[in-house]
């Protein structure tokens, strides 16, 4: 009998454990539904993020690296950080590549003498600017660096190099399509140099046919300045009538004229602001996006948006009166586009200093209606996210994947930490990235804040939680 109530008293208190573990997560479930929609309220009701977008890309402009633009961005940042309620704002030193791309380049295709077709075209960044008088030659079309190994010195030789590998179209991550499509824009001069090409021509990397090239870094490698040659990038609408000509005229010419230079690297700085957290203050969760941007438009997609949805977030917490526990840090970084020199640069003094970065968020995919997030964490963590996806499946923000972040947080990977990037709908992402048209009034301002609600609810929840250690 005393066995028998033994057993029962054992029974008993292990139902009770499991209704108390059932009720405390429905009682937290509640308050976090109520936080998340007092989040969404605030942000879609008060949000600053449009208003500092319109500021920051009409009033400063495109924020190449190294350039006045991005001198006077630095500043901007630092003073609207300092208005928000941060507990520190400061900016840290990084040297940064200083490449300028001089007057408007010129192009033309000519399928014979006195016929002549211009061309949209822009230089790549880090480029080599081509004589003053341009460079003009045969053209070979290639749609892979092993077509173009085929090809071979006999056939290279003297003659521009035309990459024209269109971004998958049956793929629905665009951003998928652009990774497999973009190392003839990075390393196409450089392969194309070991056959003795004089220039190269890429397709842009954009899904849309339009008048509109697209810019993007490239690498000559090790290559010598002796040895390098002009790289620019035309629009598709141009590289779909380049192919089709060539193929009805495979002798025609193409000239190319720019006068880009690189300069010796400047002295820049990321903007840094932190708030102490309440009970871990040694636990860092960071958000952030980059602060400069390429020179045609204004960087308002790419990366106008992420940074100002990471500046509003303390503004939002301000509103709803949330006190964030841990330590939450907002770093615009310098220099992504180009050389990633800024994250390297945090990365390496957060090492040094062995601070623990617990989570770490970004937006740099434009200000599109967010999907989702992307997480790089391991099995127990992404376990833990995935328990918070229902809240946010209201909002239709519910594509939680494993798998990537962002390239600014990524050297700040440990394997035990968790990163995230804010994942918006990409289908029109590539028709702006790098143009002259990711400009202010390409902005949807619901859309934009979306982004804000979104990443201020998904810090919220680290911020509260944790992670699995």
């Amino acid at each position: 009998m005393m066995l028998l109530n033994i057993q029962t008293n054992n029974y008993m208190k292990f139902f009770i454990s499991i209704y108390l573990l059932f009720f405390s997560v429905f009682i937290f479930s509640q308050d976090d539904e109520k936080v998340i929609k007092n989040i969404f309220d605030t942000t879609m009701t008060t949000s600053s993020s449009y208003e500092l977008l319109d500021f920051l890309s009409n009033e400063i402009g495109h924020r190449l690296s190294g350039s006045l633009g991005a001198e006077r961005a630095v500043e901007w940042g630092r003073s609207e950080l300092s208005k928000i309620g941060f507990d520190k704002v400061w900016l840290q030193e990084v040297m940064v590549p200083k490449w300028v791309r001089g007057p408007k380049e010129f192009a033309l295709i000519e399928t014979q003498p006195g016929i002549t077709f211009n061309v949209d075209l822009c230089a790549l960044g880090g480029s080599v600017a081509t004589p003053s008088v341009g460079i003009k030659s045969n053209v070979v079309e290639v749609k892979s660096f092993e077509e173009l190994k085929i090809l071979g010195k006999k056939e290279v030789d003297g003659k521009i190099v035309f990459f024209n590998r269109p971004m998958q179209p049956n793929l629905v991550s665009t951003f998928q399509a652009y990774g497999e499509a973009v190392d003839q824009r990075v390393n196409g001069a450089a392969e194309a140099i070991k056959y003795g090409a004089i220039g190269v021509i890429v397709r842009s990397m954009n899904l849309r046919l339009d008048d509109n090239p697209h810019t993007g870094t490239m690498s000559y490698g090790n290559l010598p300045p002796s040895k390098q040659i002009p790289a620019a990038a035309i629009s598709t609408n141009a590289a779909e009538k380049l192919s089709k000509l060539l193929k009805i005229t495979p002798n025609l010419k193409f000239l190319f004229r720019q006068q880009c230079k690189t300069y010796k690297d400047v002295k820049s700085y990321n903007v840094i602001a932190e708030l102490k957290g309440s009970e871990f203050p040694d636990e860092i969760i960071l958000v952030g996006g980059h602060l400069d941007s390429w020179d045609l438009g204004d960087g308002s997609h790419d990366d106008g948006a992420g940074i100002v949805q990471s500046m509003d977030i303390i503004n939002i917490f301000n509103k709803i009166n949330y006190k964030p526990k841990r330590t939450i840090r907002v770093v615009l970084f310098m220099n992504e586009e180009n050389g990633l020199r800024g994250a390297l640069k945090y990365a390496e003094i957060s090492n040094k200093n062995k601070l623990n970065h617990i989570f770490a968020l970004e937006s740099d995919a434009g200000g599109f209606t967010p999907r989702g997030f992307s997480f790089s964490a391991n099995n127990k963590n992404f376990e833990l996210i995935k328990s918070w996806k229902y809240l946010f499946e209201p909002y239709l923000i519910q594509s939680f994947e494993l798998g990537g972040s962002g390239a600014d947080i990524s050297p700040l990977n440990n394997g035990n930490n968790v990163l995230a990037g804010l994942r918006p709908d990409s289908q029109r992402y590539f028709d702006y990235h790098h143009t002259s048209i990711d400009t202010f009034d390409a902005i949807n301002k619901r859309e934009l804040e979306l982004g804000a609600f979104s990443m201020a609810s998904l810090v919220y929840l680290f911020d509260k939680y944790g992670i699995i250690k």
